[in-house]
């Protein structure tokens, strides 16, 4: 028994060791009751796949092109989401909202194409846009798809035009 009669046995050090075990056993069982369920508000989510070619060509995946959902029924303000996706390999994306690739919750979307830059020491995305904002506003999007739960959703490939070939075909 550590802690009854035999108590006065242990040096200080070793009670203060018994102690800080039993402290930290204590916290440790206290806190695996904080990690509960996956969050109530999380809706479900539908994958939406893609793949970008920007005059013909794929996106390469050391030049990512960011994808983003704009929800037309507008936002949810209690649980709002923002479901996106940053190009990889041959131009090819996967839409995640709470975790990777997961997809969106079902709704009306519409599309939006930014090609910026990655800065890997800032750990961020963004710069002048390649494409010249033609396919950055959700309200002009010629991209638009209706998500129902459950069904997963290929958008194939998506053909988008540079600033820079266009003004070459002119």
């Amino acid at each position: 028994m550590l802690f009854g009669s035999q108590a006065g046995c242990l040096t200080p050090a070793t009670q203060k060791q018994a102690w800080l075990g039993l402290l930290f056993v204590t916290c440790a069982i206290s806190l695996g009751g904080c990690s509960g369920p996956e969050q109530p508000f999380m809706k479900q989510t539908s994958a939406l796949t893609g793949q970008v070619f920007v005059d013909g060509v794929p996106v390469p995946a050391a030049s990512p092109l960011k994808v983003e959902c704009h929800n037309l029924g507008g936002i949810d303000s209690s649980h709002p989401t923002i479901s996106t996706a940053l190009t990889g390999e041959d131009g090819k994306f996967e839409i995640s909202t709470y975790k990777s690739g997961d997809g969106v919750p079902a709704g009306e979307y519409a599309l939006t194409f930014v090609w910026g830059k990655m800065n890997l020491l800032a750990a961020n995305y963004g710069g002048p846009d390649q494409l010249g904002g033609a396919y950055s506003d959700p309200k002009t999007s010629k991209f638009k798809i209706t998500v129902v739960d459950g069904e997963p959703n290929d958008l194939g490939k998506i053909e988008l035009v540079s600033k820079k070939s266009s003004k070459q075909k002119k």
